[in-house]
């Protein structure tokens, strides 16, 4: 049974309609006392709460009623209906243990799908017994791109199996370089829009002029530069799922605009005065700390409570050192292929160098460490030395005392050059056996020594 307080019979009988239609059952108070005597004769399933039930428009009946239902019934979500002029209230009825907010006047299919959102997030709670190992996730869900079998990552990746299905807003923080387009990706791949597009958009590299062009498209002639119509990325990823990358980056005039799109799921083409609906779900991500951002005064706490009413945050890889091995054979397997290097390996003695490392950039950085590595490396198999080599840390454990820094400025570019010139110069020009050693064509080394502008005469006979 869904509860419906409100003051006003015509929203009363709208609502109840609305959701009879779409199979609920429901219950309609227009006050604090019916509400809570339907509240102590059936626990509800939902509430659906008016900030403003009696002639006073501050909010704080709605406020005061929210507090009592959920002493009474602290597990039933309560969605607050309100108006744009108390996104405020909504806020703080938020921080009160709302579960969500909807703006007046909502529109029928974006309430709905909040309500089911909400519901099964809900859901019946975790089954008894142990949690689901990663063989385990792994039948149910689609998660291959996502290497790691410690316990925090399975943590996370638990709560994308619960979420997924929904069209809940998912806000995930994590340092960079830990994965986190790879969560969203796997958010997007199993949910019910897995067949609809996925748009990525990074925040950070949009300024505020743009922003507008950029999201939501523009129509010839709508400003100087607007030499032809322009799809913007809502549009792209209408019906399916869009990624806003580096949220925390978002300048505030932009994301005045933002809020109003996810909450209104309506948006207007630059030059086109006319309203498009959206059908989409918003995933966000950050590496900043977006609370702390609010308490700064440079991110909108509304916006804030809109992106996050799930939010996952990913482990950095120092805090799960036991899957370095893992990643480092993923990333080498990736690597004979691309390398034609079909005997690429790597040494214990070089996994647990990796494991000592802090490794600030995460997996990103462990990705790199890896390809310098076998690209300067002259044999098949990888020691800590070739991970020194290719620019890793110089507090190497495996370092002798007093070693000088191992320089860490090169560019793979450089490394690739160095690595090239190393062959050449170990097989005496035999470009073939150079080619070989590489795991290059004969033609993809002449083009790289015409890159780097290595001679390649190669001796007679």
């Amino acid at each position: 049974m869904i509860l419906i307080v409100d003051d006003d019979l015509a929203v009363r009988t709208s609502l109840g309609l609305l959701l009879k239609q779409a199979g609920y059952a429901t219950r309609a108070a227009d006050g604090s006392a019916g509400a809570l005597a339907a509240v102590r004769a059936e626990t509800p399933a939902l509430v659906l709460l008016d900030m403003n039930f009696s002639r006073a428009t501050t909010g704080d009946d709605g406020l005061a009623l929210l507090h009592e239902i959920k002493a009474l019934a602290p597990l039933v979500p309560v969605v607050l209906i309100t108006g744009w002029g108390s996104i405020a209230l909504a806020v703080a009825g938020m921080k009160a243990g709302a579960a969500e907010f909807v703006t007046k006047p909502w529109h029928n299919d974006a309430l709905l799908q909040t309500i089911g959102t909400v519901l099964a997030l809900r859901g019946p709670g975790p089954a008894a017994g142990a949690p689901p190992g990663r063989r385990a996730l792994d039948k149910q869900f689609a998660l291959s791109d996502i290497v790691g079998e410690d316990e925090r990552l399975l943590a996370v990746l638990r709560q994308v199996g619960q979420v997924a299905a929904t069209d809940a807003a998912v806000l995930i923080e994590g340092e960079s370089g830990t994965g986190k387009e790879l969560i969203a990706e796997a958010l997007h791949h199993n949910s019910r829009r897995r067949g609809q597009p996925f748009v990525k958009v990074n925040l950070g590299g949009i300024s505020s002029s743009l922003f507008e062009s950029e999201l939501f498209g523009h129509r010839r002639g709508a400003f100087t530069d607007a030499k032809a119509d322009r799809v913007g990325r809502f549009e792209l990823a209408n019906g399916g799922t869009i990624f806003l990358d580096e949220i925390g980056e978002l300048e505030l005039a932009s994301q005045v605009k933002l809020l109003r799109v996810l909450q209104d799921r309506t948006y207007e083409v630059l030059g086109d005065s006319k309203p498009r609906r959206l059908d989409l779900r918003v995933v966000a991500a950050t590496n900043k700390n977006l609370a702390e951002l609010v308490a700064q005064g440079r991110f909108r706490e509304d916006l804030f409570y809109r992106l996050n009413l799930i939010t996952l945050r990913l482990p950095a890889l120092r805090e799960r050192p036991h899957d370095v091995p893992l990643l480092v054979r993923h990333f080498l397997a990736q690597l004979r292929e691309t390398y034609q290097r079909p005997g690429l390996r790597v040494g214990a003695p070089a996994l647990h160098w990796l494991q000592a490392q802090p490794l600030p950039g995460n997996i990103r950085e462990l990705k790199n460490l890896v390809e310098r590595a076998v690209l300067v490396s002259g044999h098949d198999e990888l020691t800590p030395a070739d991970f020194q080599q290719s620019g890793a840390a110089a507090t190497a454990p495996f370092a002798a005392p007093g070693a000088p820094p191992v320089p860490s400025a090169l560019t793979l570019d450089q490394l690739e050059a160095q690595a090239i010139r190393q062959s050449v110069a170990h097989h005496q020009g035999n470009l073939s056996r150079v080619a070989r050693a590489l795991g290059l064509s004969r033609g993809a080394l002449y083009r790289r020594l015409d890159k780097y502008d290595i001679p390649y005469d190669e001796p007679a006979g």
